[in-house]
């Protein structure tokens, strides 16, 4: 089992709304990286989006503050060109010694948010997009040349000049709910993304991808992961009044605006979070320990699980049971969050997975694998 955890490079805060605003900067993020280096994490997440710092240029400052965490980095390809994303890969790849992990993300928050950084696709072509940039990527860094003439991208004798110790690429993530998001997912992706979804809903999504893997006739072993926030406490108690103070100061003007907001997003992901509680306090609660109240002004991951450690591990082992080994977490505040699940939870989870299970995110030959 892999946890990941989440660098907040949008800012931090320890109410929802802008109550206990945390600002984002350098020592925090480096803050942060050393000590989910040091608790054991298996890496983290950055985030990607008008709102948040560049997660190339912010993963690239935090490589030598660490020694095992890996940084899940995000690729959006309607807005760079495959050629140079493997370049970025590859060097980041090189000088990191394995510990790329790499984040495609093709909405991004639908049609509006695409345009606000030049890009008009609508959601279906986006995922086109994303299925052509993929094979160009992947065919740069597996075999150091590509030609390819699509649809909507083409390269003429590319080139890619030196190889990656994770071979034969950095491991691609990605996610998606609709139907064009998972042909992409199972033609392309090495771990399959969902959002916290309750695990009936989990296993329908992950039974879709399986399905359409089989379909085209993959051979390639395909992973699945889960995005979560969590509240770890001592106590049951504890957690849920600890739940419960993320959202105090929240207004109901506030969670309308933000589910106005998310409704309007072409993201089938998004769309499904929503229906999780119809934006009503009184529906937080969508499956035991499994809390949505993050998605009333959260977009994307918005459920969190919340509970002692125990009963989350054992949360987490339904999950795990439907073929999730990979959970990417994140709390508010996140530093402090960190901690608390470190402690609370860690002890209650198997140990960490085997070198052969995670040799395509750091190489057998440098020997290294993280306790969690």
């Amino acid at each position: 089992m892999h946890v990941l955890w989440f660098f907040p490079t949008p800012g931090d805060e320890r109410y929802l709304g802008g109550q206990g605003a945390r600002p984002m900067d350098f020592g925090y993020l480096r803050t942060l990286a050393t000590a989910l280096d040091s608790l054991g994490y298996y890496g983290a997440l950055l985030p990607t989006g008008i709102g948040c710092e560049d997660a190339w240029v912010a993963a690239s400052a935090l490589i030598g503050v660490t020694r095992q965490l890996r940084y899940l980095v995000a690729v959006r390809p309607s807005i760079i060109q495959p050629s140079l994303a493997a370049r970025m890969a590859a060097t980041f790849d090189r000088l990191s010694e394995g510990r790329l992990l790499i984040n495609v993300v093709t909405g991004d928050g639908g049609v509006k948010a695409a345009a606000m950084d030049g890009v008009f696709a609508d959601h279906d072509t986006r995922y086109e997009i994303t299925d052509e940039f993929l094979t160009i990527f992947r065919t740069l860094l597996a075999d150091g040349a590509s030609t390819f003439h699509g649809k909507h991208l083409r390269i003429e004798n590319g080139l890619q000049v030196g190889t990656t110790y994770s071979q034969p690429y950095p491991p691609i993530w990605f996610g998606g709910s609709s139907d064009a998001g998972i042909a992409v997912a199972a033609k392309h992706a090495d771990v399959y993304l969902t959002w916290g979804e309750p695990p009936a809903q989990v296993k329908e999504k992950l039974d879709r991808v399986r399905a359409e893997a089989a379909r085209i006739g993959r051979t390639e072993p395909l992973r699945f992961g889960i995005r979560l926030n969590v509240v770890a406490r001592e106590t049951e108690g504890e957690a849920w009044d600890a739940a419960n103070r993320l959202i105090a100061h929240l207004s109901d003007e506030q969670i309308a605006v933000a589910q106005a907001r998310f409704a309007a997003s072409d993201s089938v992901g998004q769309k499904r979070m929503r229906e999780l509680h119809g934006g009503k306090r009184e529906n937080l609660q969508v499956s035991p320990n499994l809390w949505a109240g993050l998605g009333l002004v959260r977009p994307g991951a918005g459920t969190a699980l919340v509970g002692d450690g125990s009963t989350i591990a054992e949360r987490m082992a339904e999950y795990a049971e439907l073929g999730i080994d990979t959970f990417i977490l994140s709390g508010y505040p996140h530093l402090e969050e960190a901690f608390h699940f470190a402690e609370q939870v860690f002890p209650h989870l198997p140990p960490s997975a085997s070198e052969s299970a995670s040799a395509k995110s750091l190489p057998a030959k440098r020997g290294v694998v993280p306790t969690r």
